[in-house]
C-alpha cells in the first residue's frame, strides 16, 4: 500500500509524464476513491479508511506555491503538476475551484509545467466537473474496457457505474481528453483478448480522444496473482489503436 501526503507530495518520476509534482486533493491517512481496482498501488479501500480531513482550497494553493519556491531554489522545474493522490481527485467538492487556483498558481510560479490529472473518469458526467477537467493541459482519464462485467470484477465502482454514460461524457470532452488503459492478466481476467478488445476499440474511435496511454502492472498490487502484459502484447494493442488515427503511447 502506497498513501501520499497532502496536498503536495513528490516531485516523482512519472513513467508517463517526466518529472511530476503531485496534488493529493484527499486525505493523507487513507484511500478515497469510487473506484476499488485490484489492481490499485494505494491498496483497497477497506483496508485504507481516511479520517483526516480533505485540504482547502486556500490551503493546495498555499502549499504548492511553497513547494514550487523550494524546487526552483534547488534548480528543479517539474515537468508537470498532477492531480493524484489517494483516490480519485474529482471527488474533492470543490474540486473546480482548486483548478483554477492551482492554474493561477502555476502561471505565476512555474509557467513551464503542464498540468495533469489522472482520473477515474466516474464524474466526467458531471457538467461542472467536466468543464474544470477541460481546464487542464492533460486530463487523462481511465477507461480500461467496455465491458461491464470486467469492469464488475476489476475496477470494481463504488455505487452506480454505467459504462456507456461515462463513454458519452468522454465523447463530450470533444477531443480534448486522454485515454489510459490498463492492460493485465491474472486471476482469471484479460483484456488483451478479442472479446474485450474489439469493443473497447470501437468505443475508443468513438470517443475520439487526443491521445491513448496503455500500460501494465508497474508495482505490487493489493490482490495476488495478477500478471503484467508482456512488451509484445502491448505493442500490438498500440498499433490496432494508431490504426484508428490516435496517437498511442505505451508504458512497459
Amino acid at each position: 500500500m502506497i498513501l501520499y501526503d497532502s496536498p503536495i507530495f513528490g516531485p516523482v518520476h512519472s513513467r508517463r509524464l517526466g518529472i511530476s509534482l503531485g496534488i493529493n486533493l484527499l486525505p493523507k491517512d487513507g484511500k478515497w476513491c469510487s473506484f476499488d481496482c485490484i489492481y490499485c498501488e494505494c491498496g483497497l479501500n477497506k483496508d485504507s479508511k481516511a479520517t483526516a480531513a480533505l485540504p482547502t482550497k486556500d490551503a493546495v494553493g498555499e502549499k504548492l506555491r511553497e513547494k514550487l519556491d523550494a524546487l526552483k531554489n534547488e534548480g528543479i522545474i517539474p515537468d508537470v503538476l498532477t492531480f493524484a493522490g489517494n483516490g480519485e481527485p474529482t471527488l474533492h467538492p470543490d474540486f473546480p475551484e482548486i483548478v483554477k487556483e492551482v492554474i493561477s498558481v502555476r502561471d505565476a510560479c512555474c509557467a513551464s509545467a503542464k498540468i495533469s490529472i489522472l482520473s477515474n473518469s466516474t464524474r466526467v458526467t458531471d457538467a461542472k466537473v467536466r468543464e474544470a477537467l477541460l481546464l487542464l493541459d492533460n486530463p487523462i482519464m481511465k477507461l480500461d474496457t467496455v465491458d461491464a462485467s470486467y469492469i464488475e470484477s476489476v475496477d470494481r465502482p463504488v455505487g452506480q457505474y454505467d459504462v456507456r454514460k461515462i463513454i458519452e461524457g468522454l465523447k463530450a470532452m470533444q477531443g480534448k481528453c486522454i485515454i489510459q488503459t490498463m492492460f493485465m492478466k491474472g486471476k482469471g481476467v484479460n483484456d488483451l483478448t478479442e472479446e474485450y478488445l474489439q469493443p473497447y476499440l470501437a468505443c475508443i474511435e468513438e470517443i475520439k480522444p487526443r491521445s491513448v496511454m496503455i500500460y501494465t502492472i508497474d508495482r505490487a498490487t493489493p490482490v495476488e496473482g495478477l500478471e503484467k502484459a508482456s512488451h509484445g502484447e502491448l505493442d500490438a494493442v498500440a498499433g490496432r489503436i494508431r490504426a484508428l488515427g490516435i496517437e498511442c503511447s505505451v508504458s512497459y
